[in-house]
């Protein structure tokens, strides 16, 4: 009888464990709290926050479940999504698996470092010149200004990063996409992910092309952030590409109005004549040959049209406040052009 007793009580027990764990919720409340597990907390701390949270009701089947796996030494920091009306389990699991809090981040095609530093600080996410700090300053040539620290250097990761100057910023490898990241992650981490992406983006062939013709991944990546910058279609970026190589080739001065843009940081389309006299290297209108670097981060589209330029008779072209683009063979046609659509 007695025997009976304890073989009934230890099922009790049971059953209220697995009912604790599998069953159990704190309430019908689905909406997610963000809950912070610290480096170095072990399960008794994690499990006494939850509680004390009102996430969980009982921290001991927590405790329990975390022991019967095993898992006492392998739950993650990291902040967490988490409710009232999940079970023990799926909170453990979460946990121990590490399936912290995700957010998501967009950096459209043609923003620069500007931008993209804006752009974290209104998601109050990190300041601007933290990004600047880790991956340079947008127009800063650190071999004349030594005064600024010198950003961290990636191209010992990053084979595409070899031919990249080590005086200027990372403009133009921060791939524009949009991205699933862990929520408090730090910087370096976002600024990796996106440069793995751009290696992932710029295939092999892609490599093998730009080789074939002689030239390195800076320069095609600079050419595409001018391409990106200038004009919006595809078939555009193509014979636009071709009109800038040519320039180049021929050692015309490319005149692109957005490495003005660039360097004033101001949003208008218009330059003044003033402004094409700024000594800058990034001054296409003064100095001959590609800017001293990338003057925004590139898409795809505009990379592959700066690796296969469409060759045509233009030498010169404008956008009209429309958006259009109008290409001319000669000057006399270009400034004719520019009468026209450019009042």
């Amino acid at each position: 009888m007695v025997k009976k007793i304890i073989i009934c009580f230890l099922f009790f027990i049971l059953l209220v464990f697995v009912w604790g764990i599998y069953f159990s919720k704190n309430s019908t409340d689905s909406e997610n709290n963000l809950f912070l597990v610290e480096r170095g907390q072990n399960l008794f701390e994690i499990a006494y926050n939850l509680e004390k949270d009102e996430i969980i009701k009982n921290k001991l089947f927590l405790d329990l479940y975390v022991f019967l796996r095993m898992s006492q030494n392998k739950l993650q920091a990291g902040q967490y999504f988490l409710n009232p009306s999940m079970s023990i389990k799926e909170i453990g699991d979460k946990i121990i698996s590490g399936d912290t809090a995700k957010t998501i981040i967009t950096i459209p095609e043609g923003w620069n470092l500007r931008d993209i530093g804006w752009y974290f600080e209104n998601q109050g996410m990190f300041q601007a010149e933290e990004l600047f700090e880790l991956v340079g300053f947008p127009l800063i040539n650190y071999s004349v200004n030594t005064d600024l620290p010198k950003p961290k250097d990636f191209s010992l990761d990053y084979d595409f990063l070899k031919n990249k100057p080590k005086n200027i910023s990372l403009e133009g490898y921060l791939f524009p996409d949009t991205y699933e990241i862990v929520l408090g992650a730090e910087l370096e981490e976002i600024v990796r992910k996106m440069l793995a992406n751009f290696n992932k983006k710029l295939t092999g062939e892609l490599k093998k092309e730009i080789q074939k013709q002689d030239k390195s991944i800076f320069e095609i990546i600079t050419m595409a952030s001018l391409i990106e910058k200038e004009v919006k279609t595809l078939k555009d970026k193509k014979i636009v590409s071709g009109v800038l190589w040519k320039r180049l080739s021929a050692g015309v001065g490319l005149q692109v109005d957005a490495t003005i843009i660039y360097i004033t940081g101001k949003k208008s389309v218009r330059i003044s004549k003033q402004e094409t006299e700024i000594d800058s290297l990034y001054n296409t209108y003064k100095y001959r040959g590609l800017p001293l670097g990338p003057i925004s981060n590139p898409g795809l589209e505009s990379i592959e049209a700066a690796i296969y330029p469409e060759n045509s008779d233009y030498w010169y072209y404008l956008s009209t406040l429309e958006g259009e683009t109008i290409f001319s063979e000669t000057l006399e046609k270009h400034n004719i052009a520019k009468a026209k659509y450019l009042k």
